[in-house]
């Protein structure tokens, strides 16, 4: 069954989504429904990191944010 949803978005993302839409042969509403397929078959986000970011993890431990906004700085010179 299909139900009427009204959105409220940019007007600049409207216009990319009706572009998209188009070159797909769709509807802006076929497109929003694909999106929300996808999603569902993705299931539930999951709270684990990625292993490569928790090796990372604890290896900047004791860096003070300002410390390291200074290296980056002077690193970029």
């Amino acid at each position: 069954m299909n139900a009427k949803l009204t959105l409220r978005l940019d007007e600049a993302l409207i216009r990319a989504g009706k572009q998209q839409a188009k070159r797909r042969g769709k509807s802006l509403s076929g497109l929003v429904a694909d999106y929300l397929s996808t999603l569902e078959k993705l299931g539930p986000p999951s709270d684990e990191l990625p292993p490569v970011v928790s090796r990372l993890r604890g290896v900047a431990k004791g860096v003070q944010e300002d410390d390291y906004r200074r290296y980056l700085e002077k690193k970029n010179l």
